[in-house]
């Protein structure tokens, strides 16, 4: 198996999934560093901007599949794939190794890179990003993820709303893949290093609830950020 060096912005866990359609499961993440986006409310910068890349780490995919299963006592456990982007680093390896042993592994990418390896992954979660990011979607690059993961992995989208606009995106999105479970998340006002502003996160919540209900978009699944709930900004280390 070829191992490439895979960067890593921080391991940390078991803990829970905050968001998505895996919101409560208990995980081990591991975060990459780098990504090719620079989103506006970017909440985690220090996995994203170069100019933190002095703190990640080049770590073989063994490197990194002995501390998962050092945390997680070496019991199975789902493995979330977190960045910056993680579908930049060549992470098939480590997913191999991994699943051999009874882990599974779920990624959550934008879309805008297609690896090979998405087929091997348990889960995989497309969060292409609204208006309010700042960021484009190249529809095309998302297509050639799916096409990507083929039936491999259970796909679903993750989209972040903000406003209005990032509403109607994530509609038009769900719309475009119809097959695909969609679920929303109200964005959080308050990036790092900023407190969270939890009545703010809950007024925006209600809005895409009312919004959601009258609009008789039922199958739409809106969600809190559960870790943000809990744990506000703090990192997972």
């Amino acid at each position: 198996m070829n191992e490439k060096n895979i960067r890593i912005s921080e391991i940390f866990g078991p803990t829970i999934q905050g968001e998505g359609a895996l919101i409560g499961r208990p995980t081990v993440f591991v975060r990459t560093g780098g990504c090719d986006y620079r989103c506006t409310w970017c909440d985690t910068l220090y996995a994203v901007e170069s100019q933190y890349r002095h703190e990640w780490k080049d770590m073989s995919a063994t490197e990194i599949f002995e501390r998962v299963k050092k945390l997680s006592q070496e019991k199975p456990i789902m493995v979330t794939l977190s960045g910056g982007n993680p579908a930049i680093q060549p992470l098939g390896p480590l997913i191999e190794m991994g699943k051999k042993q009874g882990y599974e592994f779920a990624l959550e990418t934008q879309g805008s890179v297609a690896q090979d390896w998405f087929a091997a992954l348990d889960i995989l979660t497309l969060s292409p990003k609204p208006p309010s990011s700042g960021m484009t979607t190249d529809w095309k690059i998302f297509d050639d993820c799916l096409k990507a993961a083929g039936n491999g992995p259970a796909i679903s989208l993750k989209i972040v709303v903000f406003d209005e606009d990032d509403y109607a995106y994530a509609k038009d999105a769900s719309a475009k893949y119809p097959e695909f479970p969609v679920y929303l998340q109200p964005g959080n006002p308050a990036p790092p290093p900023q407190i969270v502003d939890k009545a703010a996160l809950d007024e925006r919540l209600r809005w895409l609830v009312e919004k959601v209900s009258n609009d008789n978009w039922f199958n739409a699944n809106i969600l809190p950020q559960l870790h943000v709930m809990l744990w506000g900004n703090e990192r997972g280390v």
